[in-house]
C-alpha cells in the first residue's frame, strides 16, 4: 500500500469500555460468557508481580541530570576521549584506538562518540591490508579489528585470519597460549555470515582452547579468568547491552591499567541513563494502572516491570523515551492477549476475538464476553493512540501494517490454542512456520519502525507488510530462546506444541538433550544470517531500526538465558533488573 499525505488528521479512535465489564475474576473461577456460560476456565498459576506500584513511583535519582552533563569538567573528558579515538596514524597508535573504542562500547559509552568511532574506523579500514600482513601479524590486532569494523557495517573478509592457519587450512596449535588473541577470535567469529567457514573453525579452536585456558595458570592473575568465563558463558555479541556495561564497568574497575577518569565517566554516565529509565518507568507504570488491565484479568501476567526491561534491551539511549514507553505497552498488551489464548478463553470466544482484532471494528465488542471486552478495547484504544501520533508526525497512515502485524499474531495464537484443544502435535516445519509468528517478534518490531519517528519509506512499508528477513531472524532467535526455557512448563500445563516436543515427533531428534543441542544450532544459524543482512548496504531501515532488530535477539537471550525470566521470573532475573534500573553503579 502506497504513503499517503493526509493534510487532516482526526483524532484517534478511543472508545469508553462499558458500563458491563465485570469486575476482576480469578484465574480459577467460573465466568459465564455468551458461548459458553458455565465454561470451566484453566489457570496457569502465574505468581503476582514481584514489583509494586508504590516501589516502582518511589524511585528517583537525587542528582540533577542536566547540571551534572553541562559540567565543565566532564565536557572536557568527553573532548578529550573525541581527541583520542581520532588519533590513529602509525601502527601502535592504531592497536591504541581500537582498545579504547573497544573498551568504551563494552563500558556503554559507544552512542556518545557514534561518530568519532565510524571517522577512526574508516580510517583504519582504508590502511586494513597493511594491519594484518602475514610479516607483522597480531592475532589479537587482527581479530579486533575484524569484530570493530564488522560491527559497524563495513566490509571485512574473513580471509584476513588465513595467515593465522597452516596448510590444511586448520589454526595453528602455536596461537592456543596467546590468551587476549583466543578471546578476541573467539568474539570476532560470533560476527560471521553464513557459509563462512573459516569463522565456523575459528570459533571451534578458539572454544576448545579457551577452556583449557581458564584452568591454566596463564588466566589467573588480572581477572583474565573471570573474564574467559563471561565470553564462554555468552559471547559479546549476543549479550543485552546495559546489562553487559553494568558487568564490565565492574569488570573494568578491577584492572591494573584502567584508566580511571573513562572509569568514572563511565559510572556516571550509566547513572544519567538510569534516571531517564526511571522517568520512563514511572510514566509506563501509571500508565499501566489507569488501565486496570492486570486487575480486572487476574488470570493474566503483571509483567510491567519485566516488559520495560525488554524495552530498555531494545533501546537504551536517553534520546528514545517516547519509543521505550510505547514498546513496554505493546509487550504489556501481548503479554495479556497471550495469557487469553493461553489459559482462560475457550476456543469459540478465541475465533470471536481473532475475528475482531482482524476486522478491527469497535462494533464486533458487543459479541465478545466481558473480560474480552477489556482485553479488546486497551488494546483498541493503545494502538490506535500510536498510529494517530504516526499519522500526526509524519503524515502516514500506518493501520493496515500494524494491525496485520497484530490479527497475524492472534491468528498464530489461535492455531496454537487450536493445537492445544484438540491434542494435535504438528511437524517441526508446521509448528515453526507458525510459532515464529505466535512468539510476537513481528507485532514488536512494526511498532518499532514507526515509534522511531523516522522518515517512512514506501520499500521499508512493503518489507515490513511482506515480513523482511531481518523481522525473521530476531523472531526465530526469540522462539527458540523461549522454547529452551519454557518447554518443560508448558507440557505441564498441556500444550502439546513447542519446538522440542515436534522434534520428538518428527524423529528430527531421538531425545531432549539432542533437541536442545539443534535448537541452540538454530539460533547460531539465525545469528549468522541475521549478522549478513544486518551488515546489507541496501538494507531498506535505518541503522536505529537494525540495532534495535538485533537487540531483540539480545534481549530475547538475556531473558530465556536461565529459565522464563518473562514469566516466572527468579532471583536472578530480579537482580538484573535491580542492576539496569534501580541500584546505581
Amino acid at each position: 500500500m502506497p504513503m499517503s499525505s493526509l493534510p487532516h488528521c482526526p483524532p484517534a479512535l478511543r472508545v469508553t469500555p462499558p458500563r458491563c465489564l465485570a469486575s476482576g475474576n480469578s484465574s480459577s473461577s467460573t465466568q459465564s460468557s455468551p458461548s459458553h456460560p458455565d465454561a470451566e476456565r484453566s489457570s496457569a498459576n502465574y505468581k503476582p508481580s514481584i514489583w509494586g506500584y508504590d516501589f516502582i513511583q518511589s524511585l528517583k535519582i537525587d542528582y540533577n541530570h542536566e547540571e551534572v552533563s553541562m559540567d565543565h569538567r566532564w565536557k572536557l573528558l568527553e573532548e578529550d576521549l573525541k581527541q583520542m579515538i581520532d588519533y590513529a596514524n602509525d601502527k601502535h597508535s592504531v592497536l591504541t584506538t581500537l582498545e579504547l573504542i573497544d573498551d568504551i562500547q563494552r563500558l556503554g559509552l559507544g552512542y556518545r562518540f557514534e561518530d568519532n568511532i565510524i571517522g577512526a574506523l574508516d580510517r583504519i579500514m582504508k590502511t586494513f591490508d597493511q594491519l594484518t600482513d602475514e610479516a607483522t601479524s597480531s592475532l589479537y590486532l587482527a581479530a579486533l579489528s575484524f569484530r570493530l569494523l564488522r560491527q559497524h557495517g563495513f566490509q571485512v573478509s574473513q580471509d584476513v585470519f588465513k595467515i593465522f592457519t597452516d596448510r590444511e587450512g586448520s589454526f595453528k596449535a602455536c596461537l592456543g597460549n596467546d590468551v587476549k588473541g583466543m578471546m578476541s577470535l573467539y568474539e570476532a567469529s560470533y560476527l560471521g555470515f553464513e557459509g563462512e567457514s573459516l569463522l565456523d573453525e575459528a570459533l571451534a579452536f578458539t572454544s576448545i582452547h579457551l577452556r583449557n585456558l581458564s584452568r591454566s595458570d596463564l588466566t589467573q592473575e588480572n581477572g583474565v579468568s573471570e573474564q574467559v568465563s563471561h565470553t564462554l558463558e555468552l559471547p559479546l555479541h549476543h549479550r543485552m547491552l546495559r546489562l553487559e556495561a553494568r558487568w564490565q564497568i565492574e569488570a573494568y574497575s578491577k584492572r591494573a591499567d584502567a584508566n580511571q577518569v573513562l572509569l568514572e565517566f563511565a559510572k556516571l554516565d550509566y547513572n544519567m541513563v538510569q534516571q531517564t529509565l526511571q522517568r520512563d518507568l514511572n510514566d509506563t507504570s501509571r500508565w499501566w494502572k489507569d488501565m486496570g488491565v492486570a486487575q480486572k484479568l487476574s488470570f493474566s501476567r503483571d509483567r510491567l516491570m519485566e516488559c520495560f526491561f525488554w524495552s530498555v534491551g531494545m533501546v537504551f539511549q536517553p534520546q528514545f523515551s517516547n519509543l521505550r514507553k510505547g514498546l513496554t505497552k505493546v509487550c504489556a498488551l501481548i503479554t495479556t492477549v497471550d495469557d487469553v489464548y493461553d489459559v482462560y478463553g475457550t476456543l469459540d470466544e478465541l475465533e470471536l476475538f481473532t475475528s475482531a482484532v482482524e476486522r478491527w471494528d469497535v462494533n464486533s465488542v458487543e459479541i465478545l464476553p466481558d473480560y474480552m471486552k477489556l482485553c479488546f478495547l486497551a488494546l483498541y484504544n493503545t494502538v490506535n493512540e500510536n498510529i494517530y501520533d504516526t499519522l500526526k508526525e509524519q503524515g502516514v497512515n500506518v493501520l493496515p501494517y500494524v494491525t496485520k502485524a497484530w490479527s497475524d499474531m492472534c491468528k498464530a495464537f489461535l492455531k496454537e490454542a487450536e493445537w492445544c484443544h484438540n491434542k494435535y502435535t504438528p511437524t517441526f516445519e508446521e509448528y515453526l512456520a507458525n510459532a515464529w509468528i505466535s512468539v510476537s517478534g513481528v507485532v514488536i518490531l512494526v511498532h518499532t519502525y514507526f515509534l522511531l519517528n523516522q522518515n517512512i519509506t514506501d520499500e521499508a512499508l512493503e518489507f515490513l507488510q511482506n515480513h523482511h528477513d531481518l523481522l525473521r531472524w530476531p523472531s526465530l532467535i526469540f522462539r527458540f530462546s523461549n522454547d529452551l526455557a519454557t518447554s518443560e512448563a508448558e507440557l505441564e500445563t498441556g500444550e502439546t506444541a513447542n519446538s522440542i516436543s515436534c522434534m520428538k515427533r518428527a524423529s528430527v531428534t531421538s531425545d531432549e538433550e539432542s533437541a536442545r543441542k539443534y535448537l541452540s544450532n538454530l539460533i547460531e544459524n539465525s545469528w549468522k544470517k541475521m549478522n549478513k543482512d544486518a551488515s546489507s548496504a541496501s538494507s531498506p531501515f535505518t541503522k536505529e531500526f537494525v540495532a534495535a532488530a538485533t537487540n531483540l535477539a539480545r534481549i530475547a537471550q538475556c531473558t530465556y538465558q536461565y529459565g522464563d525470566g518473562h514469566g516466572a521470573p527468579d532471583k536472578r532475573a530480579k537482580n538484573r533488573i535491580l542492576a539496569v534500573i534501580v541500584q546505581l553503579v
